[in-house]
């Protein structure tokens, strides 16, 4: 019998076992208690993190019978793009599993480098990716924030405030 290696990617996060890490539930609760002044340390520690992207499964080619009934011919599965109110799109994201099944439990989660979500979103044309639509904290990246994550910079604190720069060595 002649066997074939196969060698699976490793897993970018090993071990993860779907729980919002600890010190981005402390930045996003330190956001969520003064978003003004916590925007950018929650985003500062996001950028490194995973997040959860949520894919559903969609309609694709529709069969009809004799009697008009639709039957499910193909389905695709999707990355979840929300429009606002204002009409801007954004691709969601969460921190664990336990936020995404509170917006939507038959979601799957992909689990993803932040600055990959940040690429996705301005790929699909998204205006900003939304972490944890529904809670416990909403956090919005978009703008410029998004761009610079997406492009790989590294948001820093430096002494006079916060910026982008690009990563040592790189």
């Amino acid at each position: 019998m002649n066997r074939h290696r196969r060698d699976l990617a490793a897993p970018a996060f090993p071990g993860d076992d779907g729980s919002a890490p600890p010190d981005v539930t402390a930045a996003l609760a330190a956001y969520d208690a003064d978003p003004a002044a916590g925007h950018a340390a929650a985003l500062a520690t996001l950028q490194d993190s995973r997040l959860l992207v949520p894919v559903v499964a969609t309609l694709g080619e529709v069969e009809h019978d004799a009697d008009g009934l639709a039957h499910d011919k193909s389905s695709d599965m999707a990355a979840v793009l929300v429009t606002g109110r204002d009409g801007r799109t954004a691709l969601l994201a969460f921190t664990s599993t336990a936020s995404l099944e509170g917006w939507n439990p038959d979601a799957r989660p992909v689990s993803v480098p932040t600055r990959q979500a940040a690429r996705a979103a301005l790929q699909d044309g998204a205006d900003a990716l939304v972490v944890d639509l529904a809670g416990p904290v909403l956090f919005a990246v978009e703008g410029q924030d998004l761009s610079d994550l997406a492009d790989g910079l590294v948001l820093r604190e430096l002494t006079d405030g916060w910026g982008w720069t690009r990563r040592l060595g790189g």
